[in-house]
């Protein structure tokens, strides 16, 4: 069985869905705001990680990683605030008087549980939160909307991405087949554990239909030989 923790913000249902479909493993999933954290704790064998773009001082050389993709800032606002009916790209200038219940920290490091705090404030009519956008569009109640947001040229907001991580030691067949399936193999291209023919099988499949395909051509010229035949006597009686 593979035990995955995946951080809150991710989606990864189509991953998990395949990934029960192509392989026979059994998959136990859990959400958490500190994925990593179920790793080395060891109730989890993998974990679809936040990472900020500087590195976890976590992540060591007795583990391995997997870089998935980039998340790009975002920034939520109340329902009612000017641009939230704009649904635009915001500028860090249009929300410089903005009280900021909560952004992204230099290290790149996001306090999840601090962001669901500050949304509630948000959702009270009250500031702005300034996270990774895929966090917010999960996070964000129907009183908040989640936009995207422009680097400030002199200040750029820091960056995340996820990333699969698990330990060396665990490495096997059964994480590896998530891995491939998490970077877009496919059944026939992906470490599955669905059989698959031989070459000698493929070979032998291969002639075999060659020597049905000879068989079908021998059957059709006799069958029009004999009618040839019968109608060349035919001709004689006459």
């Amino acid at each position: 069985m593979l035990r995955l923790s995946f951080a809150t913000g991710t989606e990864p249902g189509k991953w998990f869905t395949r990934y029960r479909e192509y392989t026979s493993h059994e998959l136990a999933t859990a959400d958490a705001d500190d994925a990593l954290a179920d790793v080395l704790a060891g109730s989890a064998d993998l974990a679809l990680a936040r990472v900020p773009e500087a590195g976890d001082p976590r992540i060591d050389d007795t583990f391995h990683m997997v870089r998935l993709y980039d998340e790009a800032p975002g920034i939520a606002v109340p329902k009612d605030h000017i641009l939230a009916e704009m649904g635009e790209t915001v500028n860090p200038a249009d929300v410089a008087d903005e009280i900021v219940n909560y952004r992204i920290p230099d290290t790149g490091v996001v306090d999840v549980q601090a962001v669901r705090d500050a949304l509630q404030i948000v959702a009270a009519n009250v500031g702005i939160v300034v996270a990774p956008r895929p966090l917010l569009k999960v996070l964000s109640k129907r009183q908040v909307v989640p936009l995207a947001l422009a680097d400030a040229p002199s200040a750029p907001s820091p960056r995340t991405f996820i990333a699969l991580v698990w330990r060396k030691e665990d490495d096997g067949e059964v994480i590896q087949d998530f891995v491939g399936i998490a970077r877009g193999r496919t059944p026939n291209s992906s470490r599955t554990d669905t059989k698959k023919k031989s070459a000698r099988a493929k070979s032998l499949a291969k002639q075999a239909r060659r020597t049905g395909a000879v068989k079908g051509k021998k059957s059709v010229s006799k069958q029009t030989l004999l009618k040839r035949k019968k109608g060349s006597q035919r001709g004689k009686r006459r």
